[in-house]
């Protein structure tokens, strides 16, 4: 009797089993149907599936934006974590529909435009697979180009979370050399940083650029110690200050000028309770390039 329990017991479970996390990110916005018609295709493959959303209000078109967004959120999420990545100016042209797995697990499902940049130099593409369109649309979406978020990305990401279909059946397979969007990496001229500023943090006006801890360290800074900051766009000087470096904001007086290492472990400049990027005009891209200098004593 016991044992027939226990048979009862694990076929219960297994019939409730949480699925693979599916998480979106698009650049339609909510004022519409479009993000409620992808979740919808999502629950008509699976009602178990575990749906979330990265982001609905990237900038429009901006593929390097939607880059650095998942550069931020997936390595945060579980190994097995399915993206579908919707920015797609080119939707219905010749660019691949592709799905790629990383080293670390996690799956990316969208087009094949520069948005897997940042993702691939972070966690590394183990296989990568052109997806079939002709067996993988949406039933009865063959007459529709312009909406392969719905018909056709998020149909695959949802049969791939929800374990009914392989990563290896969804088409050809491909090279992992996925397209590269430019950008200036960052690195050290004698005793100046220089890097790029890849994205703003929006909420609040602060300015992320996209040298990291290490190279930070090169200059042996310490709290307390000043930095001259130049931001150049299109050849011509943005901005020029000198920052306190600062654990946290709070450790400079409201409306005082900041440098600190943001929560990816990036050099970011901030005003303590206001928004450095609107009050001196910074914006984000790979056209804005950013200087750092730690002063001498």
């Amino acid at each position: 009797m016991r044992a027939w329990i226990a048979v009862l017991f694990g076929l219960l479970l297994h019939s409730v089993r949480a699925e693979h996390a599916l998480v979106l990110q698009t650049d339609f916005g909510t004022k519409d149907g479009a993000v409620a018609a992808m979740r919808g295709v999502a629950v008509g493959v699976s009602p178990r599936i575990a749906l979330y959303d990265l982001s609905h209000e990237n900038t429009p078109y901006d593929i390097w934006e939607a880059a650095y967004r998942l550069k931020q959120a997936a390595p945060f999420w579980p190994t097995g974590t399915v993206f579908v990545s919707v920015i797609d100016p080119g939707v219905g042209t010749p660019r691949k529909a592709v799905a790629l797995k990383t080293k670390s697990g996690h799956i990316f499902v969208g087009p094949d435009n520069g948005t897997w940049t940042l993702i691939a130099e972070d966690l590394g593409i183990a296989a990568m697979r052109e997806i079939d369109a002709a067996r993988h649309l949406r039933p009865g979406s063959e007459k529709s180009h312009t909406f392969h978020g719905r018909d056709l990305f998020v149909m695959v990401g949802a049969k791939l979370a929800a374990d009914r279909i392989a990563f290896d059946d969804l088409g050809p397979e491909l090279p992992t050399d996925v397209v590269r969007l430019p950008y200036e990496r960052p690195h050290r001229e004698k005793d100046v940083l220089i890097g790029t500023i890849p994205v703003l943090d929006f909420q609040y006006g602060n300015v992320w650029t996209n040298i990291d801890e290490g190279l930070l360290g090169e200059l042996q800074p310490h709290y307390g110690d000043h930095f001259r900051v130049t931001i150049i766009h299109g050849g011509k000087e943005k901005y020029r200050g000198v920052l306190p470096y600062a654990r946290t904001f709070g450790d400079v007086a409201v409306g005082t000028p900041l440098l600190y290492l943001n929560s990816l472990m990036n050099v970011a400049l901030a005003l303590n309770q206001g928004d450095f990027a609107k009050k001196h005009g910074i914006g984000s891209g790979g056209g804005w390039s950013v200087r750092l200098e730690k002063m001498k004593l």
